[in-house]
């Protein structure tokens, strides 16, 4: 039961764990589970939300990537949480608000990636950044408008996953965990992606980090994480060299394949699609949806457009783009002027 898992909350968690019974608490009053503490809770919800299931078609790095094995933001969310569920269990930290957090920390993404995200940034004012916006959809968008009603912990991790958009460091160790993993996570997985997509090769990467980390990706995962845990539950962090090392690698990464041109090479139409539909709702805004219409009566057009386009998956953004671009009956009028 609840008080059964609180119980051993208390009795085999560390004394710097977040423990379920003293949470800050939610939004509005809601009734506690039989069962489940109140993180599982919250960690159902957003596994059960429709920001979690469009993950699946929203891109990591490479746009429109042929093949089967390429990342998704579904499938980094999945690896982020797989090694903060790791480290957290080590540390002696509380594994369900960690995975809670994980599997929320990229509700607010774009279509097309980052790209979708530096184009809306450009164009919104006051910007956008896609862990304000997680928060923004756990919080107001979700359930029609009424948000998800997550506790403040888990909601300060989302938000606290990255710190642009202004955002302060989580005040949680599950929520610092989470914050490092995901770095942990999508530096080595789109190394893999990258070699895969020939853009990188193996004796490409730099030698400190490949030295310090591990050739393979299992032993740079497996370095990192060792030198979190070895660091302990009180501070989370990396120690110095791992840290180095990491931070070189990712250096070379954002050269190398995340600003490189087999990598751009779609990013400006894809950036350009985001534009013009940012542009054409807030021209016709009464071609949304009936739910972002009422978020921009409470919260201004400007913000409900950008709350529409950033739940976009990559493929509703190019379908909706096509849809609004292109003459219905297109391809049979040409057919027919060739015939002529």
């Amino acid at each position: 039961t609840r008080d059964d898992r609180i119980e051993q909350e208390h009795e085999h968690l560390s004394d710097q764990a977040s423990f379920s019974d003293r949470s800050l608490g939610r939004d509005r009053a809601s009734q506690e589970d039989r069962f489940r503490s109140t993180y599982q809770k919250d960690r159902d919800k957003i596994l059960h939300s429709k920001s979690f299931r469009r993950l699946s078609h929203k891109t990591q790095v490479f746009l429109a990537s042929e093949g089967d094995h390429f990342r998704t933001r579904l499938t980094h969310t999945l690896e982020v949480a797989q090694i903060a569920r790791t480290i957290t269990r080590a540390l002696g930290l509380n594994e369900d608000l960690t995975e809670a957090i994980a599997l929320g920390h990229d509700l607010g993404h774009t279509p097309f990636g980052h790209d979708g995200e530096r184009a809306l940034n450009e164009i919104m004012p006051g910007g956008f950044s896609h862990n304000m916006q997680g928060k923004r959809v756990v919080q107001v968008i979700e359930k029609d408008g009424r948000g998800l009603n997550l506790t403040a912990e888990v909601v300060d991790g989302i938000q606290g996953h990255s710190t642009s958009g202004g955002a302060s460091l989580p005040f949680t160790r599950e929520g610092m965990v989470v914050r490092l993993c995901d770095k942990i996570a999508y530096i080595n997985h789109d190394i893999e992606d990258a070699i895969r997509g020939g853009v990188l090769s193996q004796n490409d990467l730099p030698e400190f980090p490949v030295k310090v980390l591990g050739a393979t990706k299992s032993a740079r995962i497996t370095t990192m994480v060792r030198s979190i845990i070895d660091n302990g539950a009180e501070n989370i962090h990396m120690d110095d060299i791992t840290k180095k090392a990491h931070d070189e690698l990712r250096a070379f990464m954002f050269e190398k394949v995340y600003r490189a041109e087999p990598t751009i090479a779609e990013k400006d139409k894809a950036q350009y699609i985001v534009r013009f539909l940012y542009k054409y709702f807030i021209d016709t805004p009464e071609k949304m949806p009936e739910l972002y219409l009422t978020l921009a009566e409470r919260f201004g057009l400007p913000v409900a457009v950008g709350d529409f386009i950033s739940g976009m998956t990559d493929d509703y953004a190019v379908d909706l783009f096509k849809e609004i671009t292109i003459p219905k009956g297109w391809n049979g009028v040409i057919s027919h002027i060739r015939q002529g």
